[in-house]
């Protein structure tokens, strides 16, 4: 079966756990693309300036506008605004768990999958720079760990995946560890 339709039987199959209603609503895209006869997922480094994420390694996304009928619409909107997809290019697989954000935001996560060779608009205000990591790395359990850190009083386990120097962790790491753990379920990483 295609990577594809195996995400697409996957997130239909899971149950989504939604989180109460109180953060600001917010929602990504997780992007996937072939590229060389594999898939690959796209991560944006957030540019040094901005206010909150600065400098990490995420998907597109962010807060839902009030003219976003839904939170795929929020989803659709900010990648194209980040890193011009049109939203029409994207085919939505389904979405995953709800996730808060320490930065009080209610994250709902999409999956969607656009064209090969797409011309990418950077909004270099927002993204300092794009990472296209093949699925296949992301499954090689040398390059995931989980760290215990403290915040607000409590441990929680952080996520990461290392890709060259760059490293994905916290919220996005928690998504794609989802993601992956969802579509290769039993299968040895």
């Amino acid at each position: 079966m295609d990577l594809k339709e195996r995400i697409r039987r996957a997130l239909a199959d899971h149950k989504k756990v939604s989180l109460p209603p109180g953060p600001v609503p917010a929602a990504v895209l997780v992007p996937l693309f072939q590229k060389g006869g594999e898939y690959h997922i796209l991560f944006t480094k957030r540019a040094d300036h901005l206010n909150h994420h600065r400098g990490e390694i995420s998907f597109p996304g962010g807060a839902s506008d009030p003219d976003d009928p839904d939170l795929t619409t929020t989803a659709l909107r900010e990648t194209w605004e980040e890193v011009g997809i049109d939203p029409a290019d994207v085919e939505v697989l389904g979405g995953l768990d709800d996730f808060y954000s320490i930065h009080n935001y209610l994250v709902t996560p999409f999956v969607g999958i656009y064209p090969a060779n797409y011309p990418l608009k950077i909004n270099r205000w927002e993204i300092d720079k794009i990472l296209e990591v093949p699925v296949a790395h992301l499954l090689r359990p040398e390059i995931f760990r989980t760290e215990d850190w403290s915040w607000q009083g409590r441990v929680h386990p952080v996520c990461f995946y290392t890709y060259g120097e760059d490293e994905i962790w916290g919220l996005t790491a928690a998504i794609l560890k989802q993601l992956l753990d969802l579509v290769f379920a039993g299968q040895k990483r």
